[in-house]
């Protein structure tokens, strides 16, 4: 699943309507390097970096990074728990998580 730095923005106006993009250079950032891979997992750890510890917008980054998990996970059929989901993302926020494998294996081991 491909996110491109337009639709996550339209993602965080629809959870947080007054927000808009902080810091383009890491949504671009991500996005450039999660459309390397076919490994969706890693998609969608650049994606929260870029989105929890980069700050990609001025509000709501935490609504949208769970968002995305759970778009990510649909997308991919995958079963989730809405709590976990939550739990991850102030965990990855709270630690300051930056680096992307281990970003990549908290949302399998502590989501799934």
């Amino acid at each position: 699943m491909k996110i491109w730095v337009e639709e996550l923005e339209k993602i965080n106006k629809k959870l947080e309507p007054g927000s808009k993009i902080k810091n383009p250079g890491s949504l671009e950032f991500a996005a450039e390097h999660a459309s390397r891979t076919a490994d969706w997992m890693t998609q969608l750890a650049y994606l929260l970096r870029a989105i929890v510890v980069d700050h990609a917008f001025e509000d709501g980054n935490k609504r949208t990074a769970a968002y995305v998990i759970t778009a990510f996970f649909d997308e991919n059929k995958v079963a989730y728990n809405d709590e976990k989901i939550k739990k991850l993302v102030i965990k990855i926020a709270a630690e300051n998580i930056t680096d992307i494998n281990r970003i990549r294996r908290l949302v399998r081991d502590e989501t799934l």
